[in-house]
């Protein structure tokens, strides 16, 4: 069992009260973690620790901030197994996604690293004879990150990479499901040089999440909060944050189509499908929820997914004959075993899997889903895809754009130029042609749109949401004034 402090300051520090709670693995039920549990004066006092860091941090140089961060990213690399172990232990992923994570967060850092001498600006004309002006970038100040569960490595890390490189003094509130793993990332990060109060994490107990984070966004030097989860709560923060001003980028949820036209590569196409609908369990914001194929090669693509979903074993994460892991609690499986009795009471199909047994749910293919049923629009973050026959690509691009999210989505062609026109007509923040939904790299621009929420984590994008534009001039001449 790991037990864990909040790091203000540099520092190990017990929460108010020496308040505590625990996390259990989801599969044994057995507790591996105890947690602090901070109050609202606990997240008052890291914006105050960081507000104090980001003076002197925000007038670092580009080679000091490259430095420390390509640090981090051997010294993530270095604990790689450290990081497996909390994360498998507090989420119930698969080693193989665990270790994943490491290596993309370590590229998230060396990415950040390749930034801190992008962070640019610009000579603009002025009608003012002998006037320089410049649009200038600088910090912005303190910025929270709110990181969760799925994926907690990569985006933990993310939450903190890019503002650290912008100058920003930071604070991670890491998820409730899993505060060891992302105790970790600050861990690491202090031992490569960002101590002091330029990185802070806290934790808190479920039952505290509310007030914790309202802390954190009406505190006066928070001037940026980033938030990865759900979009009910994204809601809520962004409303919070308005009544402040504060600007904020949101990642939320995703119903993520992958549409197969009828000149599909069908192999390709399964091969991807099975990638973007059951990796990590379909705990991912990308995950393929809906599979939208045109009825002319529906029967031969479902024949082949079911087959290969069905050879999918799910179960202990440790077992190395278990593809997939375990669900991160009961209630989604709850949740799942809903969709599915509704959608199957109303005319689909399991073609492939059933119903969870507690977290354990085994790769679920629901063929025939329409409109009526829950599957077709809500989220259901887990192995379960909902299989939608349409005649043709105009129904396809219409029965993909028929949900609140717009996060990611796919088109399989052979026919290229048709794919990026029907490409070009989804709502979706990200699309990739003849390749799976989940995919991501640390410099691209990644974010969504509609209820999937807005703002853009990834390379030069993000340098925009850290930094505050100014607009600054220098008079090089005698200046005529009309009084």
């Amino acid at each position: 069992m790991m037990t864990i402090q909040l790091l203000l300051a540099g520092e190990a520090t017990a929460a108010e009260h020496e308040a505590t709670f625990t996390r259990t693995n989801p599969l044994s039920g057995e507790v591996v973690t105890t947690a602090a549990a901070a109050s609202a004066g606990d997240a008052q006092r890291a914006a105050d620790v960081a507000s104090q860091a980001f003076d002197a941090w925000s007038q670092t140089g580009p080679g000091e901030r490259r430095a420390k961060l390509l640090k981090a990213a051997e010294l993530m690399e270095a604990r790689q197994g450290d990081f497996i172990d909390r994360m498998v232990e507090e989420t119930g992923a698969t080693v193989g996604w665990a270790g994943f994570n490491v290596k993309v967060a370590a590229d998230v850092l060396r990415e950040a690293a390749a930034l801190t001498t992008q962070i640019q600006g610009d000579i603009i004309p002025s009608n003012v004879p002998d006037s320089m002006a410049m649009g200038v970038r600088t910090p912005c100040g303190v910025v929270v990150g709110i990181a969760p569960w799925n994926a907690p490595i990569i985006l933990g890390t993310r939450a903190l990479a890019t503002p650290l490189a912008c100058g920003n003094s930071v604070i991670l509130k890491a998820s409730e499901q899993c505060p060891a793993t992302h105790h970790l990332i600050g861990e690491v990060l202090q031992e490569a040089g960002f101590g002091d109060g330029i990185v802070n994490v806290i934790t808190n107990a479920p039952d505290n999440a509310a007030e914790v984070v309202s802390a954190l966004i009406a505190h006066p030097a928070v001037r940026r909060i980033n938030f990865t989860g759900s979009t009910s709560v994204g809601k809520i923060i962004a409303e919070q944050a308005s009544r402040y001003l504060k600007p904020v980028l949101l990642e939320l949820g995703g119903k993520a189509p992958l549409l197969v036209l009828e000149d599909a590569d069908i192999e390709a196409a399964v091969d991807a499908a099975i990638f973007g609908a059951f990796f990590n369990q379909g705990q991912i914001c990308m995950s393929t929820e809906r599979v939208v194929v045109d009825h002319r090669i529906a029967d031969a693509f479902v024949d082949k997914f079911a087959a290969r979903a069905q050879a999918l074993k799910a179960g202990n994460p440790r077992d190395e004959g278990n593809a997939l892991g375990t669900l991160i609690n009961a209630q989604s499986g709850e949740k799942l075993n809903s969709l599915l009795d509704d959608a199957v009471s109303k005319g689909a199909r399991v073609a492939a899997g059933g119903k969870a047994e507690g977290v354990v749910m085994q790769a679920t293919v629901v063929d025939g889903v329409t409109r009526d049923m829950r599957l077709y629009r809500e989220e259901s973050f887990g192995p379960v895809v909902a299989v939608m026959r349409v005649s043709g690509d105009e129904e396809a691009i219409r029965i993909a754009n028929d949900s609140e999210y717009g996060l990611s989505s796919a088109v399989f062609s052979r026919d290229s130029a048709r794919a990026m026109k029907v490409a070009s007509r989804l709502q979706t923040g990200i699309c990739h042609i003849n390749a799976s939904t989940v995919h991501d790299e640390p410099q691209m621009p990644f974010g969504g749109t509609k209820s999937s929420g807005y703002g853009r984590f990834g390379g030069k994008a993000g340098i925009e949401e850290f930094t505050e534009l100014r607009w600054m001039t220098m008079q090089l001449g005698p200046r005529h004034y009309p009084i």
